[in-house]
């Protein structure tokens, strides 16, 4: 079983920054690929960046690409998301996933394990 906990959302500006983080336990997280979703009001969840067991591969939704940036740190049991230029459309809530497999998918099925989610609100 694996637990994931994120942290890190808030209130910003349109085109300030934020970190976001989620911590990892109950399972060898080297062997997970991770991945962030978020969902807005009244829209489905949706992708937002996915990266494999070694952060060899990356994986960036368009909407994000150039602004986002997903990375991890296997020492330290963690997934982070540096979010850069946020925008009034990032608002959403931020889910960490993560799956048994060791590759980056972009697929929301292919997760087992989801976290509680993160609050980001970027006000215009």
């Amino acid at each position: 079983q694996v637990q994931l906990v994120e942290s890190g959302g808030g209130l910003v500006q349109a085109g300030g920054s934020l970190r976001l983080s989620c911590a990892a336990s109950g399972h060898t997280f080297s062997a997970l690929g991770m991945g962030w979703f978020r969902q807005a009001p009244g829209k489905e969840r949706e992708f937002v960046a996915a990266i494999s067991w070694n952060g060899g591969t990356k994986s960036h939704t368009d909407s994000v690409k150039g602004r986002f940036t997903i990375s991890r740190d296997n020492g330290k049991n963690s997934l982070y998301l540096q979010m850069n230029s946020l925008k009034p459309e990032d608002t959403a809530v931020y889910y960490c996933a993560a799956r048994t497999l060791s590759g980056a998918s972009p697929f929301a099925y292919e997760y087992s394990y989801w976290g509680q989610g993160t609050q980001v609100s970027v006000s215009s």
